[in-house]
């Protein structure tokens, strides 16, 4: 079934759509934290304000870089692409997902600044949103590279030097 398997599908019609889900809720959660205007819920003084700046600046220069390190085994699902490969060195040898690392600390920022609960609520079901898909698209890299549960032993998933690294096939 692998020869099926494309950028934009998975290996089945149910996987694929289950990847596109993951995708739409992600999506659906990064507009309300990133498009929805800021309120005042909260005071955002200066340095909390250059703080969460510094949080988006960070984050948006890992995604890009996690982006840049993936290569040909970019895609936009949870799922590996045929032409892919495991990807362990640049932000990969630190954590496992660093695009959703970066994803998850730029809405942190924007949330903060925000002054917006629902801006940070959202950048909190975003957080356990990727817990979830991570821990989905994680199956399929085991099961389409060899090496990847001694990889996901030893690097931790969102956090580089996180303590309790996972044990050997609980991601």
């Amino acid at each position: 079934m692998m020869a099926t398997m494309g950028l934009v599908s998975g290996d089945t019609p149910r996987q694929t759509a289950v990847a596109w889900a993951f995708v739409a809720v992600q999506g659906v959660l990064l507009g309300v934290v990133l498009l929805l205007p800021g309120g005042d819920d909260w005071a955002v003084p200066r340095r909390l304000d250059g703080a969460a700046r510094a949080l988006e600046l960070v984050g948006a220069a890992v995604l890009v870089v996690g982006l840049v390190n993936l290569g040909r085994s970019l895609t936009a699902l949870p799922t590996p692409v045929p032409h892919g490969e495991l990807r362990t060195g640049g932000l990969y040898r630190l954590v496992r997902h660093p695009i959703y690392t970066g994803v998850m600390t730029l809405t942190l920022g924007a949330a903060v600044r925000s002054a917006k609960a629902w801006s940070l609520a959202a950048a909190v079901a975003l957080a356990l949103w990727f817990w979830a898909k991570a821990r989905w698209e994680e199956e399929r890299l085991a099961e389409r590279y060899a090496g990847y549960a001694d990889y996901a032993a030893t690097t931790p998933r969102f956090v580089p030097l996180w303590p309790g690294r996972p044990a050997p096939g609980a991601w």
